[in-house]
C-alpha cells in the first residue's frame, strides 16, 4: 500500500491531479489492453487513497479534528432532459465501487452523495470521463444502424367487431430502446470492472498487514469506516420512497445489451473534460 497518504483538502486535490494524469496518458493509446490497465490504475489509486485515510482516521483520537462523512449534491443534468436515468445508473455503479452512498432526486437531475470527500472526488473524476464515453459509444451504435436488425416482443391490441384481442408480435427495435439498453449494459459492466479492482486492492492491503505484522488494522479500519458511513447516511438522508431507476420498458434488446457490454469492457479514461471544470454534469 502506498506510503504517500492523501489527507485533507490539499490531499483531495492531489488525488484528482494523479487521476487526471492517468486520463491524459490514456488519450495517447488505442490499445485495448493498455486502456484496461489505465482504468484499473485509476480505480486502484482511488481505493488505496481510501484505505490510507480509513487507517489514518482510526488513529486520530480527537474526534473534533477527525475527518467525517459529508453530503454533496452532484448535478447530473437539467430536469426534463432525456436519458438522465441511465446517467444516474452510471454514477451509482461508480459510487458502489468507491464507498459512496447515494439518494436520487425524483427528476433524476441530481444525486445526493454521502461519503468522505476524497471518495466523492474520485467518483466525480471517474464519472466525468466515463459519461462522455458512454454517450459517444451509444451515439455511434445508433448511427451505425446495426440495432435495426434486431426485434423485440410487443403486445398489440386489435379490435375484431366488439372484441379486443391482444397478441404478441415481433417488432423492430426503436432507437430509444436500443440506446437505453446499450447504456444500461455499459454502466453495469463498468461498475463490475471497478468493483473487481477495488476488491483486489483491499485484499492486497489486508494481506500486506498480515505479512508485516502491521498494527494498522486495515480490515478493522475499513469495517469501522463502513459502519460510520451507514450511521451518517441514516442520520442525514431524507429520502422517501425508492428511486425506480432506468428500465427498458419499451423492450429488452439482447443485441443492444451486448453492444453496450462490449463498450463497457473497452472503456478507457481518455476522453474526460479537464478536471478543473464543473464535474458531474454532462456537457451540452
Amino acid at each position: 500500500m502506498s506510503s504517500d497518504k492523501v489527507t485533507g483538502r490539499a490531499g483531495g486535490e492531489k488525488l484528482l491531479g494523479r487521476i487526471g494524469g492517468l486520463l491524459r496518458q490514456a488519450e495517447s493509446t488505442d490499445n485495448e489492453h493498455e486502456a484496461e490497465a489505465f482504468l484499473a490504475a485509476a480505480q486502484r489509486l482511488a481505493t488505496q487513497a481510501s484505505i490510507d485515510l480509513a487507517v489514518a482516521r482510526a488513529h486520530i483520537v480527537n474526534r473534533e479534528r477527525r475527518p467525517v462523512p459529508t453530503q454533496r449534491i452532484i448535478k447530473i443534468g437539467e430536469p426534463g432532459k432525456k436519458g438522465l436515468r441511465t446517467y444516474v445508473q452510471l454514477f451509482l455503479a461508480i459510487s458502489a465501487a468507491n464507498d459512496v452512498r447515494c439518494d436520487v432526486a425524483q427528476s433524476s437531475a441530481q444525486v445526493y452523495a454521502y461519503g468522505f470527500d476524497t471518495d466523492i472526488d474520485a467518483c466525480e473524476a471517474l464519472y466525468s470521463s466515463l459519461i462522455v464515453q458512454m454517450v459517444r459509444a451509444s451515439d455511434a451504435y445508433i448511427k451505425s444502424g446495426s440495432y435495426r436488425s434486431a426485434t423485440v416482443e410487443k403486445v398489440v391490441v386489435e379490435r375484431r367487431g366488439h372484441r379486443r384481442i391482444a397478441r404478441t408480435v415481433q417488432a423492430p427495435v426503436a432507437g430509444v430502446t436500443a440506446r437505453l439498453n446499450f447504456q444500461l449494459a455499459f454502466a453495469a459492466r463498468v461498475g463490475k470492472r471497478l468493483g473487481e479492482v477495488r476488491a483486489q486492492a483491499q485484499a492486497e492491503a489486508i494481506r500486506d498487514d498480515s505479512a508485516h505484522d502491521s498494527t494498522a488494522g486495515t480490515a478493522l479500519a475499513l469495517r469501522n469506516k463502513e459502519i460510520e458511513l451507514v450511521d451518517f447516511y441514516r442520520q442525514t438522508s431524507q429520502a422517501r420512497g425508492t428511486w425506480r431507476g432506468a428500465q427498458a420498458s419499451a423492450g429488452y434488446s439482447v443485441q443492444a445489451r451486448r453492444a453496450g457490454d462490449r463498450a463497457g469492457r473497452a472503456a478507457r479514461l481518455g476522453t474526460a473534460p479537464e478536471l478543473g471544470t464543473a464535474r458531474g454534469q454532462l456537457p451540452s
